[in-house]
């Protein structure tokens, strides 16, 4: 592995410093695939958390800040063959696309990211990553966006408003808007996301009414335990969002075949429990969520 990330470092940052627009060129020349396949499923690894500064597993280990580590995870799981794409910020989608990991994948673009967990301004999930129009000229296949709703800070009304213009250029694009919808609230100091299905069902019913058209709109959800109850909340494509990093993968995995089963559910977007599995096994992982869709 040691030598692999040694290859990588010299590509990645040679290619940086001295050929930029090299990024460009290997964005334009991307080879694409239709957003869903013949399965009618899709499996997304999600590798986002970086830009909102989580790089911790627990409060001793922070491997997702090895950069070179991370990507060489990315790369694994990018070839197992059931796995259609990535979702991330630009800087990660930019090292996989000098690496040549994206051909044939599909691309999300993370886009709101400033929320930074712990910080006075945690509520404010302004866009600071992709813009609706990056996205385009890109040639991404579409973009990812927090949506965090808490009603007694003000902060909520902007991000629902940009939001709600992001969903709208990214249709007019033929672009897939996902949205990760929760409502939160402040406890003992910190910004936590009610999960019970009353609040889950709640930010999803205002999640589908952002922007001018619903019609390429996905939502990004939470396995919880009442998801008969999630999946009747809304008519579009529902993915599964992996959540904090599972110590049970036998349960975890339980979960979301559970999950699965219901109409409406239409995959998993999944990324610290597949790109950091206990036993260290990314293809392993990665290949068993597979086998759940």
């Amino acid at each position: 592995m040691q030598a692999v990330i040694e290859q990588q470092r010299r590509l990645l940052v040679e290619t940086r410093l001295h050929r930029p627009g090299a990024i460009a060129e290997a964005a334009k020349s991307r080879i694409r695939r239709p957003i869903v396949g013949d399965r009618g499923r899709v499996l997304i690894v999600a590798a986002d958390h970086t830009a909102r500064g989580n790089i911790d597993l627990d409060p001793h280990d922070s491997a997702m800040g090895n950069r070179y580590g991370l990507l060489d995870r990315l790369l694994a799981a990018l070839s197992v063959p059931a796995v259609d794409g990535v979702l991330a910020t630009p800087d990660i989608v930019e090292d996989l696309l000098l690496l040549g990991a994206l051909d044939g994948k599909l691309v999300f673009g993370s886009m709101n990211r400033a929320g930074i967990p712990g910080s006075a301004f945690e509520i404010d999930d302004r866009f600071t990553a992709y813009s609706a129009d990056a996205i385009r000229d890109s040639g991404l296949d579409g973009g990812k966006m927090l949506l965090r709703i808490v009603p007694d800070d003000r902060a909520t009304a902007r991000t629902l408003e940009a939001c709600s213009q992001a969903v709208t250029r990214l249709a007019a694009d033929h672009k897939v808007a996902m949205i990760e919808p929760f409502m939160a609230q402040h406890s003992g100091g910190k910004l936590r996301n009610d999960l019970s299905a009353a609040a889950v069902i709640r930010s999803m019913a205002i999640a589908v009414a952002l922007g001018a058209t619903s019609a390429y709109t996905w939502l990004k959800v939470p396995v919880i335990d009442d998801m008969a109850r999630v999946a009747d909340a809304a008519t579009t494509p529902l993915l599964l969002l992996g959540g904090e990093r599972s110590h049970n993968p036998d349960e975890m995995f339980a979960r979301w075949e559970k999950a699965l089963a219901l109409p409406g559910v239409c995959g998993l977007t999944v990324g610290r429990n597949l790109l950091y599995p206990p036993d260290g096994d990314v293809v392993g992982a990665v290949s068993r969520a597979a086998s759940l869709l």
